[in-house]
C-alpha cells in the first residue's frame, strides 16, 4: 500500500506542478520527491514491550511424590507423556558412560517383552517412544494413549537390561569412539570438557575405550534402581487431554511407582584458569584447525543477569549473523565460514565457548581476533543498534518457541525446578526490553574472561603449534590426545645422524629386503569387512611395474571398481563405468599402482622430513612428513621396534571440504618371505572406522588375463 501511495503522490505532484509552472527548477522537484520518500530512511520507533500470556498449565502431586504438569492443547488429537528425573549428574569414574548406557538399555526389554516386541507395540499404534538416562518420552494419538502408557510403565517398572543388548550397545559405542580419535570436533569437545570442568566433576568426564570396557551391566541396573523413583521425577503431559483426565491417567499408571532415598551429590565447583592456557591436540595431515576458547562460568537459570548476559553473547557471536565474531573472522578476514560463541546457564556450572574452523596458515591470527573481540566486549560499550538487533532476535526466538505446547510444559517444569518467580516467562519480553547498554557491559565484565581462558586447538602440530605459544600465560603449549589425556615427551631423543631416508630403508629391509621385493611380480589379495553392517569383500591385484585392479563387492554385486592397465584407467560404481585417459584421478592412480612405493622414494625425488618420535596406540614410532614431487603430502609412522609402517595419514578433498584419512596397518605376517599387514583400519573415509581383514594372499601366482583390462 505504501509503495502505491508514494507512486500516486509523485504522479500527482508532477501532473499538478507541470500544469501550473512548467519552468519550475528541477532541483525543487528533486527536493519534494526526497521529502516524500524521507520515511524510508527513518526507523520506526519501538513500542513498549508486550506483556504476554503464556498458555495455562495445571500441576498436582501424586501421593508418591510425583509432580505432574499438564498443558492442555486440543489443536491435534495427540498427547505426549514425559518423565524427567530431577537428580544432579553423578561422577561415573572409571566406568564413564554407564549412565547414558543405562538410559539406552531401558527400551531394550522388560520382564515380559523383548526389544522387538516393544518396538512392534509402539509401531502398531503409530506412536513414538524414547528412553534416556534422565527419563523417557512417548507420544501417540489420543485414542492410543492407554496402549502407549502400558508400554511406558512396563519399561518404567520392569526393565530387564538384557545381556545381549548390553554387549551390542558396547560394540556400537566402541565404533563411535574409534571415529572420535580422528574427528577434530569430537577431539576438541573432549579436551574442552575436561579442561573446563576437571576430571573429578561429572561434566568433566568423557567416554574412552578403557571406561567403556570397564562398564558392568550391574552398574546400569543400579543406576536405574536408585534414581528412577517417583519422588525424583516430573511427569509432563501435553496435548489433547483435560486436567481431570490427566489426573486420572497419572494416578492409574504412575500412582504405584515406588519412592526411594535419592543420594545427594557434592563436588568441587570448576574454576577458570589463573591465566590463559593453550591446549593442543595433534591431527596429522589436517589442513584446518578447530579453535575453541572456553572456561566455566557461574551462571544459573533465572539469575538476575541471565537475560543481559544472553544479549551480550548474541552481540558477540551467539547465533546472529551480525555477531562480532562472524563479522570479523568471516566477513572481514575471510578466515572461516562461521565463528560463534555460546554462554550456557546450568544449576551446577555454566560454560562459555567461542570457536571456529580455520585454515592452518591463519590459526594464530584467528586466535588473536577471538581475543581481540573478547577484550573489546569487556572494554567498550556496545552501540544501541546492535543491542536492539539482539533484542529483536531474542524476542523473535521466544515468540516462535511459544508455538509449541511442549515449550509451555518446559517453562512450567523450569519454574518448579529452579524456583523461579511465577511470572518469570510471562514478563520475559519486558525484562528483555529493559536491558541497557550498561547492563550488557556489566555482563561482559562478569562473564567474558579473555585472560582466564583455555584456548583449545585441534590441528596439525608441525604447521601450527609453535605459533600459539604467545597466547599462553607461560609461553608454552600443552599437548593432549583425542580423549583429553595430557601427552608428555613420548619417545626420547632422535639420534643425531638419523634421517627419514634411513628409517624408510630400514622399513624396506623389515618387509623382506630390496632384492626380495623386486622379485615380486604380482600380488593378489582378498579382504573381508563390514560396510554399514553388511559383509563385503575387497579384491586387489597388482602386477609389476604398475598395473592395478580393485573390486569391492557386497551380496554378490560389484559396488565399486578401479582398473589401471599402466596407461589408462576404468572407474566403475554400481555398474556405471568411466574410462580416464587424463586428469587428477589418473595421475593419482599412477602413484598408487606401484608395488612397494617406498622403495622408489629416493629415485623419484620424494622429500622425507623426520619430525620426531610419537606414540601410535602405545607403540613408539618415527614420524616422517613425506612430500612427493607434485607437492602432495602425507605423514607416515614407522615402529621403532619392528621398523614396519604402522600408520599413514593423508588429506584429500571431500564433499564437504578437506578430510583427513588415516590408515593403520596391523598384524604383519610373512608370506613367501614378504611381511604383509593382515589387518588394515581406515578412519575418516566413512562415518565409522572400516576394518579390513586379509583372507587370502598370493605372491607371484597366476593372474587372470583380463584382470587389468580397461574398456
Amino acid at each position: 500500500m505504501k509503495k502505491l501511495y508514494i507512486l500516486a503522490l509523485i504522479g500527482s505532484f508532477f501532473l499538478t506542478d507541470c500544469t501550473k509552472k512548467v519552468a519550475e527548477p528541477m532541483v525543487e522537484v528533486k527536493d519534494k520527491v526526497e521529502d516524500a520518500l524521507a520515511w524510508r530512511g527513518m526507523a520506526p520507533k519501538a513500542g513498549p514491550a508486550r506483556k504476554i500470556q503464556i498458555g495455562d498449565y495445571n500441576t498436582f502431586d501424586l501421593a508418591n511424590g510425583l509432580k505432574v504438569i499438564v498443558v492442555e492443547n486440543h489443536k491435534l488429537p495427540r498427547v505426549s507423556y514425559q518423565i524427567s528425573l530431577n537428580n544432579d549428574a553423578l561422577v561415573e569414574g572409571d566406568e564413564a558412560g554407564y549412565v547414558s548406557m543405562a538410559g539406552q538399555l531401558l527400551k531394550t526389554g522388560t520382564k515380559t517383552k523383548s526389544k522387538a516386541e516393544i518396538d512392534q507395540s509402539i509401531d502398531f499404534i503409530g506412536a513414538s517412544l524414547n528412553t534416556f538416562s534422565t527419563g523417557m518420552f512417548g507420544s501417540s494419538l489420543t485414542k492410543h494413549q492407554d496402549a502407549l502408557l502400558d508400554v511406558m510403565t512396563d519399561i518404567l517398572y520392569n526393565a530387564s537390561f538384557p545381556e545381549d543388548e548390553f554387549e551390542k550397545l558396547k560394540t556400537q559405542t566402541f565404533s563411535g569412539l574409534a571415529s572420535n580419535k580422528t574427528d577434530p570436533s569430537a577431539m576438541s569437545r573432549n579436551v574442552s570438557t575436561i579442561l573446563r570442568n576437571g576430571k573429578g566433576h561429572p561434566y568433566g568426564e568423557v567416554e574412552t575405550e578403557e571406561t567403556v570396557t570397564n562398564i558392568k551391566l550391574e552398574s546400569c541396573k543400579n543406576y536405574y534402581n536408585t534414581y528412577f523413583k517417583a519422588n525424583n521425577a516430573y511427569l509432563v503431559i501435553v496435548g489433547d487431554i483435560t486436567p481431570a483426565d490427566a489426573k486420572m491417567k497419572a494416578e492409574k499408571y504412575f500412582g504405584s511407582w515406588k519412592t526411594g532415598e535419592i543420594p545427594q551429590m557434592s563436588y568441587d565447583a570448576p574454576s577458570e584458569p589463573s591465566e590463559t592456557k593453550v591446549a593442543f591436540v595433534n591431527k596429522d595431515g589436517a589442513v584446518q584447525s578447530v579453535i575453541n576458547v572456553t572456561y566455566p562460568v557461574n551462571l544459573k537459570t533465572g539469575d538476575a543477569d541471565q537475560i543481559p548476559a544472553s544479549l551480550m553473547n548474541s552481540i558477540l557471536g551467539g547465533g546472529i549473523f551480525s555477531g562480532r565474531l562472524m563479522q570479523n573472522l568471516r566477513e572481514d578476514k575471510a578466515y572461516t565460514y562461521g565463528a560463534r560463541s555460546s554462554l550456557n546457564a546450568d544449576r551446577l556450572v555454566g560454560s562459555f565457548s567461542a570457536g571456529a574452523s580455520v585454515r592452518n596458515e591463519v590459526t594464530d591470527s584467528s586466535v588473536h581476533e577471538f581475543m581481540y573481540e573478547l577484550r573489546r566486549m569487556v572494554d567498550e560499550d556496545v552501540d544501541m543498534e546492535s543491542l536492539q538487533l539482539a533484542k529483536n532476535s531474542r524476542a523473535g526466538q521466544f515468540a516462535r518457541s511459544l508455538e509449541s505446547p511442549q515449550t509451555i510444559a518446559n517453562f512450567a517444569r523450569n519454574t518448579f525446578r529452579y524456583n523461579l518467580p511465577k511470572d518469570y516467562y510471562n514478563s520475559y519480553l519486558e525484562k528483555l526490553e529493559a536491558v541497557t547498554v550498561a547492563d550488557v557491559r556489566a555482563a561482559a565484565q562478569k562473564y567474558i574472561r579473555p585472560d582466564n581462558a583455555y584456548v583449545v586447538v585441534v590441528g596439525n602440530k608441525d604447521d601450527v603449534a609453535d605459533k600459539l605459544k604467545r597466547f599462553d600465560g607461560d609461553g608454552k603449549v600443552d599437548f593432549y590426545d583425542a580423549f583429553g589425556n595430557e601427552v608428555k615427551d613420548e619417545g626420547g631423543v632422535l639420534p643425531a645422524d638419523l634421517t627419514g631416508a634411513m628409517v624408510v630403508s630400514d622399513y624396506i629391509d623389515a618387509l623382506g629386503g630390496e632384492e626380495k621385493l623386486k622379485s615380486v611380480k604380482s600380488m593378489m589379495m582378498s579382504y573381508g569387512m563390514q560396510v554399514m553392517g553388511q559383509p563385503a569383500t575387497m579384491d586387489i591385484a597388482q602386477m609389476a611395474p604398475n598395473k592395478f585392479a580393485m573390486k569391492l563387492a557386497m551380496q554378490g554385486m560389484t559396488m565399486q571398481e578401479q582398473v589401471y592397465d599402466g596407461n589408462k584407467m576404468k572407474m566403475g560404481q554400481m555398474g556405471q563405468n568411466q574410462v580416464k585417459t587424463e586428469g587428477p584421478e589418473l595421475e593419482k592412480m599412477k602413484k598408487d599402482a606401484v608395488m612397494f612405493p617406498e622403495m622408489y622414494y629416493a629415485a623419484k625425488g620424494y622429500t622425507l622430513d623426520l619430525k620426531g618420535i610419537e606414540s601410535v596406540d602405545g607403540e613408539a614410532c618415527y614420524k616422517i612428513a613425506v612430500t612427493d614431487p607434485d607437492g602432495e603430502k602425507s605423514t607416515e609412522y614407522y615402529s621403532q621396534g619392528t621398523s614396519l609402517l604402522v600408520r599413514k595419514v593423508v588429506s584429500q578433498e571431500g564433499p564437504q571440504g578437506p578430510i583427513t584419512i588415516t590408515t593403520d596397518y596391523k598384524d604383519y605376517k610373512a608370506v613367501d618371505g614378504v611381511q604383509v599387514a593382515h589387518t588394515m583400519v581406515l578412519i575418516g573415509a566413512m562415518p565409522a572406522p572400516l576394518t579390513s581383514t586379509l583372507n587370502s594372499v598370493s605372491i607371484n601366482g597366476e593372474v587372470p588375463a583380463d584382470t587389468f583390462k580397461v574398456e
